[in-house]
């Protein structure tokens, strides 16, 4: 929970705001708290699990998960591409807020974490895999360490085989295939916090299925008559089921399964030759086949009976799900949230989402972090005693910049509030156009009902427009106490 070099007040107050608890009512707390793990992959599409009706593609784990756990069938990463979504996540407010646009930028230091508002109850955390939202140099602010995380084995970007890591800051190379060795690591760390009767959070973020998609002979085999590009692509989505069942496995070994939740799910839609099960768009859109992604839950303690349900939700409703689950109030809050808590959909109690989720891609370029370069870099400085230049990204985290304006917002926005989603497109010239659609029943988004429900247009453009107004507000640091 420690956030140094030099951040100024306005860049602690969201830890400042966390509720405290003693010593003696942490201990009484968590010993019923459940475990957390989140468990993510790096570009899989919605259509890229056997459960979703891939006829070739081997996901054994996942598929037997959707068929006895609650499997979620409109979930949606807040955004398109990853080091966003992944910002939501630690948050629960959708990365424009705090200028994580695209690919490569950083939280803010000025962020209450997943991981900092677990820790005031008790928890240990930890960080496995990749990470994308900074550097994982341990003096970065925007370090996993820095972000409320214990223990942290991370890669600045995405891997393949036989990665380069950074155990606490410290650069480490690894054997294996990246799925494995990544659930590996988060094991002894799940060892460790069950020997002591500790409630955790893992934070599991394969490096798979992003490209240059490079599997291990073995699992190129079970594609041996495909062309090469999707032995390797499909390959790399077996590896990450394979490793899920080890983790599961594990779990079971260590008879805390029971109290564990589960949730996997994806950064954003299909890249390349993924598959969005017939959804349109990819990666970098906000057409469904961009955002929406497959997710499953595991709570063997609380869900009970399988089920799958339909009702919208987010990677940024899992911070207010899992602080509501684990009882942590964050006192004077004042950075708004984006998502909310999914425990009355967890115990079927929520027939439909109560509040609209918003989408915005600000057309800002994403930023290039080759993980490998990175840390061969960190490996030279720390062996020869120098300290790492500091990145100016990350060095610059907590300041704000530039004024963002409020007014005709760019980039294409959308908003979805149950069955209905309105796309807000910009033009090279002239005012945004609008489309509506009824996902219920059309989730290809081919029937444009914008012409003739201009009523319902009007409700849901004004409500967009009210709500990139506040996120402009919060992008402004309006958010944070001065």
């Amino acid at each position: 929970m420690n956030k140094r070099f030099g951040l100024s007040i306005v860049a602690c107050i969201g830890l400042a705001a966390l509720s405290q608890m003693s010593i003696a009512e942490q201990e009484t707390a968590s010993a019923d708290r459940p475990n957390f793990i989140l468990c993510m992959a790096d570009d899989q599409g919605w259509g890229d699990v056997g459960y979703n009706g891939h006829e070739r593609l081997k996901t054994p784990v996942l598929d037997e998960m959707a068929a006895s756990c609650l499997r979620l069938d409109r979930f949606y990463a807040a955004a398109p591409v990853c080091s966003p979504t992944r910002g939501s996540v630690m948050t629960g407010r959708h990365p424009n807020r705090f200028g994580c646009f695209s690919w490569g930028h950083t939280l803010r230091p000025q962020e209450v974490t997943i991981a900092e508002a677990l820790k005031t109850a008790g928890y240990t955390t930890g960080h496995f895999g990749k990470w994308h939202l900074g550097s994982v140099s341990a003096d970065s602010p925007v370090c996993p360490g820095n972000s409320g995380f214990d223990e942290w084995f991370s890669s600045p970007n995405f891997f393949e085989n036989d990665p380069k890591m950074c155990h606490n800051g410290k650069p480490v190379e690894t054997r294996g295939e990246g799925s494995q060795v990544t659930v590996d690591a988060a094991l002894r760390f799940i060892r460790g916090a069950a020997e002591r009767r500790q409630p955790f959070l893992a934070v599991i973020w394969f490096g798979s299925p992003h490209s240059p998609h490079v599997a291990t002979a073995e699992d190129r085999a079970l594609y041996k008559d495909l062309p090469a590009p999707l032995q390797n692509y499909y390959g790399e989505i077996t590896a990450i089921d394979r490793a899920m069942g080890h983790l599961r496995g594990e779990l079971r070994k260590l008879n805390i399964a029971d109290n564990t939740l589960l949730w996997y799910t994806s950064d954003n839609g299909a890249q390349g030759p993924g598959s969005t099960g017939g959804l349109s768009g990819k990666k970098g859109s906000l057409w469904e086949g961009g955002i929406r992604v497959p997710t499953i839950i595991e709570w063997p303690a609380r869900i009970k009976v399988a089920a799958h349900s339909d009702v919208a939700g987010s990677t940024v409703d899992i911070y207010p799900t899992l602080l509501d689950i684990a009882g942590v109030k964050v006192s004077n809050q004042t950075q708004p949230l984006d998502g909310i808590s999914l425990l009355p959909l967890i115990e079927g109690q929520m027939p439909q989402r109560p509040k609209p989720l918003g989408f915005w891609v600000y057309p800002e370029g994403g930023r290039p972090v080759r993980s490998a370069e990175l840390i061969d870099e960190l490996a030279r400085h720390q062996a020869a005693g120098q300290p790492l230049p500091p990145d100016r990204r990350d060095a610059d985290a907590a300041t704000i910049h530039e004024k963002y304006s409020d007014t005709d917002p760019p980039g294409h926005a959308a908003w979805i509030d149950n069955s209905f989603k309105l796309h807000r497109i910009p033009t090279k010239s002239g005012p945004a156009s609008y489309a509506l659609f009824v996902l219920s029943t059309d989730p290809q988004e081919k029937s444009d009902l914008a012409p003739t429900d201009s009523a319902r247009v009007e409700k849901m453009k004004t409500e967009l427009q009210a709500w990139q107004k506040a996120v402009i507000h919060s992008l402004n640091g309006g958010d944070y106490r001065r």
